[in-house]
Formats: C-alpha cells, sequence, structure tokens
C-alpha cells in the first residue's frame, strides 16, 4: 500500500465538551426531553467543526492527518462497543437492524433504564476519567455496526481537512471488558480476538473509502502488567491482533498509540507487525531500551505531558524527540495523551495570577508545544531559540517564586513520627464508639452530598460575583442544611450529613480554602459522560490559615439528635484531581495536605462531630500501572491519610468512601487507611466486591453500595434489599453499613428521595430477617 507520510506534529486527541461544555448542555437537554436529538446531534457537530478550526489555528495541518477525530457522546470505550456491535442483551431493543444505535439508544446504554442498569463504569487506567466496561461473552455477536465514526471523517473532508480517526484498540477493548454474566467461569472476553479482528478490518476498510489516510488504534493497555491474563497471553494477542489487521484488504495506515506508561517487552513485537507509526509515551515512559527496533517504523514522540498542566521543559522535550530521530524511519512530536484530561485554553483564566498562568499550557498552549518542538526537529533547536529560553525562563521564576517552597511547612513535615499515624486498638476504638454513637444493626447513612439545586448554584454564583452578602449567603446555606437535615430525619437515616451546599466539588472547595492552591474560571476537564470538573492548581507548599467545614457541620448537628458526620477531602483524593506540581515527590506533597486536614479534623472533634469521613475514592486511581512501582505509592497514600485521621479520640469514628476502587487490587492498602468504617462503590458491579471483602478478612466496618448513583433509576425495595444480603454473605451484620454509591450532588431531588426512602426499607426489612433468623 501506498503510505502517505505521517505529519510532523500531532496530538492523539482533544477536550471533547467543549471550551463553555456546549456538548454537555445539549446533551443534558436532550436527556430532559427539552430538545430533539437532532439539536443535540447538530451541536455535536458544530463543536466538531469549531475544533478542527481551531486546531488547524494552531499550527495542525489541515490535510496531513494530524487532526485526530476522536470526538465522542459520553465515552470512547462505549463508542467501539457500539461500533463492533458488542451491545448487550438487556438492551439488544435499541439496536437498528442494520446494528446502528441512534444517541436514544446509545444514551440509554450509557445511563441505564427502569430496570436494566446500565455498562459498569471505572477508571480510565490512572486518570481521572472513566469508562464505561464493555460485556463480553462467548455468544457476543460482533459485526461493523456503527458507522458514526466514517461519517464524521466525511464530514471533515467536505469541510476540507484530512482528519484522523481514532479507535480504542482491540487488545485494549478486551482486556478493558468484562464477561457477561453467564459466560463459564473460566472465559476471557480476551478469548474472542480472533471473532473481533475481522470486524476491525471492516472497519478500517469504511474509515479508508471515507477518506482517512490515517487511523488511530489506542492501546493503553500494553503499558501495564497487572492484566489477569497474563503478561504473555497479551503479547500474543498483539502480534495476532496486528498481524491480521496489517494484512487486511483496504485499510489505511495505522498509528498504534500507547499513553499512560512504558510499552517495554510490548514494543518490539508490536512494530515487528508491520504497523507504519507507534505512539510512545515519553513523560510516564522511557526512551526504548532497544531503540534499533523502531528502524522503519515512524515514531510519534510522546514528549508534551497531556495529563498535567504544566508548561514544562521544552529544550529536554526536544533532545527526548531527537535522540528517537537517529533510529526511527522518522519521528513526529505529539503531546504524551489524548488532551482531554486537560482545560482548553489558559488565557481564559484571566483572574489567575499573570506570573502562575506564564507557568501553564492547557490544551491550546500544548498545541502550540507541539508545534514549536516538531519545527525545532526538523529545522534545528536555533529556529526555535526564543520559545525554548522563554520555557527556561518560566520554570526558573517558579522555582524561585515566594510561596513554592515554605520552611515552616517543611519541617513540620519533617518532624512527623510514627506515631503521629497510629490511632490504637481497634477493637477497643469500636467498643468506645458504640458507646459514644449508640448505632444499631445495619446503620444507614449517605456518603455526604445531596442534590445541588439551581437554587444552590445561582446563590453561589451571586455570592462569587459580589452580588450577595456573606451573610445573605450564609442564610441561604444554612436553609438548605436545615431542609436536608429534616429529609434524612423524615426518611429515618441514622447517620445525617449536612448536604454540602456551600462546595462546588469535593476538591476545588477545599483548594479555594487552603493556601498554596489556585482554581480556575473556565478550566473544564471531562470526568465521564456529561459530567465535568475544574481541578484545582496544587502550585505551592500546602497549609490551612482557618477552618473550612466546622461552621457548617457544628450547624447540622445542632438541628438533630442524630450523630452527623463531618465532611472532608482525603489528601490522595486532593492530589489525584488537582494539577498537582510535578517539582517534588506526589509524597511529600500529600503530607503537606494530610497535615492541613489533620487540623481540620482536630477543630471537628472539638466541636463535638463525633463521625469524621474522609474521602478516598482516587486511591486506585493513582496506582501505578505497574506493580512493581506499586509498593512505594501505597505507602506514600495510605501514611497521608493516616497522618489525617489519626490525631483524634478513639471514641471518634473515622469513615473513609472509595468508589470505582477494583477493591481487590488494593485492599491491603485500604486495611492499612486503618478507617473506622469504609464506605465503597458495588452496586453497579452486583455486589462482586463483598467476594473480595470476605477474603481479606476485613474486620471493620463496611458500607458496600447498595443505590448507583451515577444512573437516573432508582432502584425498587426488592432490588436494594437482594443486594443487602447478598451483602451480608461476605460482611457480617456488626459491621455492614447501608449506603449508596457515592454522593448525591449530580441528581435530582425527586429521584434521591424515592431511592433513599426504598434504601431504608430495604434496611428495616433485612434488619427484621437478621432478628428472626437470630
Amino acid at each position: 500500500m501506498t503510505t502517505t507520510p505521517f505529519p510532523t506534529a500531532t496530538i492523539l486527541g482533544y477536550p471533547r465538551i467543549g471550551p463553555d461544555r456546549e456538548l454537555k448542555k445539549a446533551l443534558e437537554a436532550f436527556w430532559r426531553g427539552a430538545i430533539p436529538a437532532a439539536d443535540a446531534e447538530q451541536a455535536a457537530q458544530d463543536l466538531r467543526r469549531a475544533n478542527r478550526a481551531r486546531l488547524a489555528s494552531l499550527g495542525l495541518g489541515r490535510d496531513d492527518s494530524a487532526i485526530p477525530e476522536a470526538s465522542s457522546y459520553y465515552d470512547h470505550v462505549l463508542d467501539t462497543a457500539v461500533a463492533v456491535g458488542a451491545v448487550p442483551a438487556r438492551f439488544a431493543d435499541v439496536v437498528g437492524p442494520d446494528g446502528a444505535v441512534d444517541l436514544a439508544g446509545y444514551s440509554t446504554i450509557a445511563r441505564g433504564r427502569g430496570e436494566d442498569a446500565p455498562l459498569e463504569m471505572t477508571k480510565w487506567f490512572d486518570s481521572n476519567y472513566h469508562y464505561l466496561v464493555p460485556e463480553i461473552g462467548p455468544d457476543t455477536v460482533f459485526r461493523a455496526a456503527d458507522r458514526r465514526r466514517a461519517a464524521e471523517v466525511r464530514e471533515a473532508v467536505a469541510d476540507g481537512f484530512v482528519t484522523r480517526p481514532v479507535l480504542v484498540g482491540p487488545v485494549t477493548f478486551l482486556l478493558l471488558a468484562k464477561p457477561t454474566d453467564d459466560a463459564p467461569e473460566d472465559f476471557r472476553p480476551l478469548d474472542r480476538l480472533a471473532d473481533l479482528l475481522p470486524v476491525y478490518a471492516e472497519l478500517l476498510a469504511e474509515l479508508r473509502a471515507a477518506g482517512a489516510e490515517w487511523v488511530q488504534l489506542d492501546e493503553p493497555a500494553l503499558v501495564t502488567d497487572t492484566h489477569t491474563v497474563g503478561r504473555e497471553a497479551v503479547l500474543a494477542a498483539v502480534t495476532s491482533a496486528y498481524d491480521a489487521l496489517v494484512a487486511a484488504p483496504g485499510r489505511p495506515a495505522l498509528l498504534v498509540a500507547a499513553p499512560y506508561g512504558d510499552l517495554r517487552d510490548a514494543l518490539a513485537p508490536l512494530v515487528a507487525t508491520g504497523i507504519e507509526a507507534v505512539g510512545i509515551d515519553l513523560v510516564r515512559g522511557a526512551q526504548p531500551e532497544d531503540p534499533s527496533v523502531l528502524a522503519g517504523t515512524t515514531v510519534v514522540a510522546g514528549v508534551v505531558d497531556g495529563h498535567n498542566i504544566w508548561r514544562g521543559d521544552l529544550s529536554a522535550a526536544l533532545s527526548a524527540a531527537s535522540e528517537l530521530g537517529a533510529h526511527a524511519a522518522a519521528v513526529s512530536v505529539s503531546p504524551s495523551t489524548s488532551l482531554l484530561h486537560v482545560p482548553h485554553d489558559v488565557s481564559r483564566e484571566e483572574h489567575l495570577d499573570p506570573e502562575l498562568r506564564s507557568w501553564l499550557a492547557f490544551a491550546d498552549q500544548k498545541v502550540s508545544q507541539v508545534v514549536t518542538l516538531a519545527r525545532g526537529l526538523t529545522e534545528g533547536q536555533d529556529a526555535v531559540r526564543a520559545e525554548l529560553d522563554e520555557a527556561a525562563e518560566s520554570l526558573a521564576r517558579r522555582a524561585s517564586t515566594t510561596g513554592v517552597r515554605i520552611p515552616s511547612i517543611r519541617e513540620r513535615v519533617a518532624a512527623l513520627t510514627a506515631d503521629d499515624a497510629e490511632r490504637g486498638d481497634v477493637d477497643d476504638r469500636r467498643t468506645a464508639q458504640q458507646e459514644a454513637l449508640g448505632l444499631g444493626l445495619l446503620p444507614t447513612t449517605t456518603i455526604g452530598s445531596f442534590p445541588q439545586t439551581g437554587d444552590i448554584r445561582r446563590s453561589r454564583a451571586a455570592h462569587a460575583r459580589g452580588d450577595l452578602s456573606d451573610a445573605d449567603y450564609e442564610d441561604a446555606m444554612r436553609a438548605e442544611i436545615a431542609r436536608v437535615v429534616a429529609l434524612q430525619e423524615d426518611l429515618g437515616l441514622d447517620v445525617v450529613v449536612h448536604g454540602e451546599p456551600e462546595r462546588n466539588d469535593m476538591v476545588q472547595y477545599f483548594a479555594e480554602n487552603l493556601d498554596g492552591f489556585a482554581v480556575t474560571q473556565h478550566g473544564w476537564v471531562q470526568s465521564y459522560g456529561s459530567r465535568a470538573t475544574r481541578p484545582s492548581i496544587l502550585w505551592g507548599d500546602v497549609s490551612r490559615p482557618a477552618p473550612i467545614t466546622v461552621s457548617w457541620s457544628s450547624y447540622a448537628a445542632s438541628l438533630t439528635p442524630k450523630p452527623v458526620k463531618g465532611m472532608l477531602t482525603g489528601p490522595v483524593t486532593i492530589l489525584a484531581w488537582s494539577f498537582v506540581r510535578d517539582d517534588q515527590p506526589l509524597g511529600d506533597t500529600a503530607l503537606q495536605v494530610a497535615l492541613a486536614l489533620r487540623d481540620e479534623i482536630a477543630d471537628l472533634e472539638a466541636a463535638g462531630i463525633g463521625i469524621v469521613q474522609v474521602d478516598e475514592p482516587a486511591l486506585r486511581e493513582l496506582l501505578p500501572l505497574r506493580s512493581e512501582d506499586q509498593p512505594a505509592y501505597l505507602d506514600w497514600s495510605v501514611r497521608s491519610f493516616r497522618v489525617a485521621t489519626s490525631g483524634v479520640d478513639r471514641a471518634t469514628q473515622i469513615h473513609t468512601h472509595l468508589c470505582y476502587s477494583e477493591f481487590a487490587e488494593v485492599i491491603d492498602a485500604i486495611d492499612g487507611l486503618g478507617a473506622d468504617v469504609t464506605s465503597i462503590e458495588a452496586a453497579r458491579s452486583r455486589m462482586e466486591v463483598v467476594d473480595d471483602v470476605a477474603a481479606s478478612g476485613f474486620s471493620r466496618g463496611v458500607g458496600p453500595g447498595v443505590y448507583d448513583i451515577h444512573s437516573p433509576r432508582v432502584p425498587s425495595v426488592a432490588e436494594i434489599t437482594g443486594l443487602i444480603e447478598t451483602a451480608l454473605d461476605g460482611v457480617s451484620t456488626d459491621l455492614l453499613w447501608i449506603n449508596p454509591d457515592c454522593g448525591l450532588k449530580t441528581r435530582g431531588y425527586d429521584e434521591t428521595v424515592a431511592a433513599l426512602r426504598n434504601m431504608v426499607e430495604a434496611a428495616n426489612t433485612v434488619r427484621e430477617r437478621v432478628r428472626v433468623r437470630a
């Protein structure tokens, strides 16, 4: 085949929701029934066209496949599942005769309906993005079913662009899938690779016919060694898959990208298949040990950090890309990952301190960096000397700026001892807490947040603009807290929360109240589906200038005789869901945050709050993708949590919460946190975590979620009762808590009240059954 040369500058993906969350707004309007599907699809098309034009204006080529075609209505893994016909049987009715799935059907698979649960959701490698888990069984029928990506390529061609469509690669797609419920116990989705490959070949041919000269297949699963199938099976699958796809008739040229880490032993077999280009992450990964294997292959060198927002060292990036030039057929410059992990444009952040802003590069700035480095690669360093020098000067200014390093904070961290991370005997704590709290069998609670209504958001926005006084804002928040406390008492919940109406985000709220952080106005990043967050920027040494949550929790406690939980976000999650400084080890930064939280917990305890929940939903998220790197991470992450929570009396009950944590992978670390109660996502996976809990011998309180809050459906009393009974198969009655999977911030009040009412009724039903059995 004739191969069009790969462009010297490219990106692997671009933010998908729009600079002002245009796609989010259109989708949610469609889901509410406020607009027809055609209007949502038009909004998506407008965004695709705007993105192509923007990328071309930043220097990427219009006609050389430099611009990726990687948009998505909800999730790129779901897109691939739909494209190959892997739709679960419970949603078979949304599939048309030709295999196509319209926007309504696609949304149904993603979000569920009635008694039909959506696809399970979990973390995308070590990022804060969530993907939908495909369900593959021995009888799953694969076919080239959805032609949406080919239609987008034709749309681009009509607008004068030759773009590069992106799909999840076949090996990663199957490694990320889970077996269907009826699959044999020894079945692995990877067993279906031979059946899947002809479908990929057909899709590739269709994309070529639509006008695509190159197609990007993302294979990030190749950079991790934690797959249950074993590394040998993964490497054999790589050879099998790409031997077949390279030989497929009528295909475009193939770029296989492997972001988030180091290909290591997968590099040689991958390039040996004859793929035209390979994408290597040189930010998280390293130069190949044997670069001679790259002979004859174009290397797309990921030398710009696609996972963080710092401007970086452009001279070092250029050197890394240049080093590959002596071995590869050609070298192209790119970010290390898709830019979906960073916001659109730092120039919009006019409220940020100009010096801080000069240290940052969002998606558009990273595109410009890639273009600069590509010019340096082809024309020589002198051609971009001014840009390289400016980046170096920015790094130097950053290192010397006041607040980046504060001696008193560093001295406090250095003074920590082993005793600062210890709380004493577990049984002694349990006895003291039972006497203090008086909780009965199967206590019910929520994870923390309640729905954020339009009134709450308007009040917060008005206060931020200065249109609502501090006193009036506090009155509005107190009124909402009073309403939430009264609602929980009416529902019959045993442990009450204040509902967090004052919090815009579980990390940003703390960032706004801790020194060493900055927050953005437009820095939205997709988390899952239509949901987006604004990660804060942790740029300097961290400390707590004043109490943050105490007044709100104390007010809630004054309204009810029931125990009230104080709600904090843990140090690991604050790091994971922020853009964190890259000039010191993460463990050092985590201990600074931990000490700030330790001070907050001490003040909550002094105010009479007897339960404090320190959420760590991101504990699994930051787990290194290579098993050899995991012990060091788990050591500092567990220590930071224990430092934050070990300054309290034995009668104060410490909770933590984890979601999408793949419990078995980090069970020892979760146990090591030492929390008195751990709540964890379990509803979408139908209590799969219970087996892990039982096998581990976990000896403290556990609350496996019984209500999936990431879907609008309301689980029935019978469904929740069944989940509680399943939980009791692996957790003793004196340790089991009943709670939703996660916070309720994103849900509406009608569905929330109905679901919680069913949850309490189910708990009461099971309590009675337990008493009868006893």
